[in-house]
């Protein structure tokens, strides 16, 4: 009677989670979860900044009008550059190219990640060594190494050159970890369903992997966005991105040339550098939060009331 007491129960929680669909299972994961709720507040603070730039920023972030150097005041909230621009205003309009970097770069490579590390799993065989050295050679390349020299020997140093540079080199660790994860969903009874249906393998891999793994792959593109925040703020700070677009990285090439720090200026440098912690910090809280979802060994034990 107990046995079919607690068989039932399953078979209600089952029914409930199929109906709530995968989906509301992740939204409910992160409201429960204080990580991802304090980065899901960064990020929007961040979002809405990026949105609403030229609301929020008294001046032209390109104009040169003011002095230089100015002390932080009432008219300039963090001062001006060595060239007379309002720090603030340019603090602001940097969100909107940091914010893009970062969300562009994280897509794609996620996109590559998926790509092969499924594909390996599910083909198996040849391909599956083939894309697996391919995997393991970009895992084992030094990636600040490759990526300054792939930065400088490209003519073009626009945003697609740096979110191409970003992307080459930060797909490979969520490829190896999807492919673990798919090489353990390859032999399921649903799966095996499926081709007895005679589904195509495109369909298989879309319609019935994918959604099996949806955590872990939300977990990889925030993960493949902080990367691509720090790798973007490093890359423009040694001068590889473009240095008159506008973002923090940018803001950090020209503090460090005008010498900000000596000048006596260093809201110049500590602005842009605490941006892009707190925005690296959203990405790496809400990409702890998924681990948690996608890994209940990883939840915290609570103590029942």
């Amino acid at each position: 009677m107990a046995v079919r007491v607690v068989t039932d129960q399953v078979s209600v929680e089952t029914a409930v989670v199929s109906r709530r669909g995968i989906a509301g299972t992740i939204a409910r994961g992160l409201t429960a979860n204080r990580k991802a709720m304090a980065g899901l507040v960064l990020f929007g603070l961040f979002l809405v900044v990026a949105i609403l730039a030229p609301v929020i920023a008294p001046y032209d972030p390109h104009a040169l009008q003011f002095g230089q150097m100015v002390q932080p005041s009432g008219a300039h909230l963090l001062g001006t550059t060595g060239t007379g621009q309002d720090i603030f205003s340019q603090l602001v309009f940097g969100t909107r190219e940091s914010l893009l970097i970062a969300l562009a770069a994280g897509l794609g490579a996620t996109v590559i990640s998926v790509v092969v590390g499924v594909s390996a799993a599910y083909m198996g065989g040849l391909w599956d060594h083939i894309l697996n050295l391919f995997t393991d050679v970009f895992l084992v390349l030094p990636t600040l190494p490759l990526m300054i020299i792939v930065g400088t020997y490209l003519n073009n140093r626009g945003l697609l050159v740096l979110v191409a540079v970003i992307v080459i080199t930060g797909w490979s660790y969520g490829a190896r970890q999807l492919r673990s994860q798919a090489l353990s969903l390859r032999n399921r009874e649903f799966l095996e369903a499926a081709r007895a249906r005679g589904e195509r393998s495109l369909y298989i891999i879309v319609f019935e992997v994918l959604p099996n793994m949806t955590s872990l792959i939300v977990a990889i593109f925030f993960g493949a966005a902080l990367y691509a925040v720090l790798a973007a703020a490093g890359l423009q700070f040694i001068g590889l991105g473009d240095p008159n677009s506008l973002s923090w990285g940018t803001m950090l090439y020209w503090a460090q040339a005008n010498g900000a720090l000596l000048a006596g200026s260093p809201v110049w440098v500590l602005a842009p550098g605490f941006c892009i912690a707190a925005l690296g910090a959203a990405f790496a809280l809400i990409n702890y939060a998924f681990d948690e979802i996608s890994n209940p060994a990883l939840r915290p034990v609570r103590r029942r009331k």
